[in-house]
């Protein structure tokens, strides 16, 4: 006959093999950073109070914008440059149709339910309308 084992305990009887295996990880790492030879100590350097963070030195924003801009000529044949930016453009313009679409329902859905609309145009159809205007 087997006796009736609670599930709580069946649970931590399952876990046990994985919490043993974690011990004895955490001891082999102990013993490992315990056997490393320790790097001599570096004496404190004291620094002026600064109250605002120092820029880390590096390529500046600009340089790197040259850089990619360098790879994508050196490296990318013209043809998929082209290519990519025909693909982004459409896309942009599929998402310029939809945002459209969607100023025009609100506008639609505001005019049936009888309130004042501002008197703005929406959308970027507007946008553009606005820079070819200037």
């Amino acid at each position: 006959m087997i006796p009736e084992i609670p599930p709580q305990l069946m649970a931590a009887l399952a876990d046990a093999p994985l919490a043993a295996l974690m011990l004895w990880m955490m001891h082999m790492l102990r013993r490992e950073l315990q056997a490393r030879p320790e790097a001599p100590p570096v004496a404190p350097t004291v620094a002026p109070p600064v109250a605002f963070p120092v820029p880390h030195p590096g390529p500046s924003r600009d340089e790197l914008v040259d850089f990619k801009l360098e790879v994508a000529r050196t490296y990318v044949p013209l043809s998929l440059i082209r290519d990519l930016d025909s693909r982004l453009s459409l896309q942009l313009l599929r998402i310029e149709e939809k945002l459209d679409e969607v100023s025009r329902t609100a506008t639609t859905a505001t005019a049936i339910a009888g309130q004042a609309m501002p008197n703005c145009k929406m959308g970027f159809g507007a946008r553009a309308d606005a820079e070819s205007s200037r």
